[in-house]
């Protein structure tokens, strides 16, 4: 059974909602001028990497998810951070390690030009346009050059990022950025990166080639191996986007469709049982066990854009900087990500040339005969699948609209230790501790129970964790 609006003849409006009020600002701006579900989503990603710069930027890389409503097909694209090396010649310098902590929780990470991977926004960017764009790319571009040139406003839980994040964040330019009068920005402050405008007017006027074979590229390679890094002209030109397998789940009747991750989110959905015939704290625990069974833990930041266009297309877009290098580019504003400082993304015998891992998870939700009811993601490293099985669950086994089942208090499995929001249901609580867990109540919601953005039949919404906001097509 498929409740409330989430029913088979369920129609969708279009719609943006992503991390931050002028990231979805933009999104919107581009769908009303005729621009499709890919304008808006590559202009909000764009943008994304000027007003969430805490979160992500235009030197990271992510993942993208289409729906075409013609034809009823669901494609996943790769523009993730490959492996730095070829033809370097050399070892890479030692990464300089740091601590940070989320909410508590410590975590290590290496930064420094050995921990730059190989971009591949840019070029996700100019793919996911070309494929299924139809305005012009400067207009797409343009957005985000007018914001890099008036700055944008920092909400309140991106300072608090920051403030976990400021010893990868204040290096080189990163203290004039993020700290320009001798203090971490705080919330409601403006966020400026100088020379950023510049970047993209490139970006702009020459293409993501710019990026790759251009001059930005030229002084990317020469910044990293400045620093001891291995990024060559060779891992920029050989660089491609690359398609993915599409995996899906039933979740009450209807389809849902994404990338195989690293964190195993459509195996965990297609592992529950049948959520609809239990009680809320037997499911609560059924969760848990399959939270547990699967995945891993790691702290990370991302951002999230989901967009619907008027003719029914969606795109969603997951995409991220790492926590970032410390190093920027000099006179361009651009943060270099720090993707191999994260470990764990690289697998055993990955070679230079070739994509590391990533728990980035663009999902979209169809019903069985193919409309689209849902485009959603979420931003948390390795609580993107947990937020995306609460919110997934809230919607289409509950029947709550998107604002409602995105605000929803979650919890977060470690182990045998439950993260719970203020505000989970206590009874649920009480059964997940009979079931053997323990129980770690937090006294606010928090970004490190990820940052969820969907467009659905029920509305658009972004996650308050992180600032976001959402709104539908007037």
């Amino acid at each position: 059974m498929v409740h409330g609006c989430y029913r088979e003849n369920s129609s969708i409006s279009a719609g943006v909602a992503a991390g931050h009020p002028a990231t979805t600002e933009v999104g919107l701006r581009v769908l009303q001028d005729g621009g499709t579900a890919a304008d808006a989503a590559v202009a909000a990603m764009l943008a994304s990497c000027v007003a969430e710069s805490v979160l992500t930027g235009i030197a990271g890389g992510g993942f993208a998810t289409f729906y075409e409503a013609s034809t009823g097909t669901t494609t996943c694209l790769d523009f993730f951070c490959s492996v730095p090396g070829l033809d370097a010649g050399r070892p890479a310098a030692p990464m300089e390690p740091i601590a940070v902590a989320f909410g508590g929780v410590p975590q290590r990470y290496e930064i420094g030009a050995s921990s730059v991977g190989v971009p591949g926004v840019p070029a996700g960017a100019g793919a996911i346009h070309q494929r299924w764009g139809r305005l012009a790319w400067p207009r797409v571009v343009a957005p985000a050059l007018s914001l890099a040139r008036s700055g944008t406003l920092l909400p309140q839980p991106h300072a608090a990022t920051l403030e976990s994040l400021a010893p990868a964040m204040l290096p080189g330019l990163g203290s004039q950025v993020y700290a320009p009068a001798g203090r971490l920005l705080a919330g409601g402050d403006l966020l400026y990166h100088p020379g950023l405008d510049l970047a993209l007017g490139i970006l702009a006027d020459e293409g993501p080639g710019a990026f790759y074979t251009g001059r930005i590229g030229q002084q990317m390679v020469s910044t990293i191996a400045a620093g001891g890094g291995i990024l060559t002209p060779a891992d920029l030109a050989s660089y491609r986007v690359l398609a993915q397998p599409v995996a899906s789940a039933s979740l009450a009747g209807l389809t849902v469709s994404a990338r195989p991750d690293l964190n195993d989110f459509i195996v965990t959905l297609g592992s529950l049982p049948d959520l609809e015939s239990m009680g809320r704290p037997a499911r609560a625990v059924a969760l848990a066990d399959a939270l547990r069974a699967y995945g891993t833990q790691r702290l990370g930041d991302t951002t999230n854009i989901s967009v619907v266009d008027p003719w029914g297309n969606a795109c969603v877009i997951t995409l991220t900087l790492g926590i970032g290098s410390g190093v920027w580019l000099d006179g361009l504003g651009i943060h270099l990500n720090s993707m191999l400082g994260e470990g764990e993304l690289i697998r055993p015998g990955t070679l230079p040339g070739e994509r590391m891992a990533s728990c980035m998870c663009p999902t979209v939700v169809t019903a069985p005969d193919g409309p689209l009811l849902l485009a959603i993601g979420s931003a948390g490293a390795t609580r993107i699948r947990t937020a995306l099985l609460h919110a997934l669950i809230n919607t289409l086994v509950d029947g709550t609209d998107t604002f409602s089942a995105i605000h929803r208090p979650r919890f977060h499995v470690v182990s045998d230790l439950v993260h719970a929001e203020p505000g989970y249901p206590e009874d649920e609580l009480e059964a997940l501790q009979e079931a053997g867990y323990k129980i770690q109540r937090w006294d606010k919601m928090d970004h490190y129970f990820g940052g969820v953005s969907a467009v659905g039949v029920a509305g658009a919404a972004g996650d308050p964790r992180r600032g976001g906001i959402g709104r539908l097509l007037s």
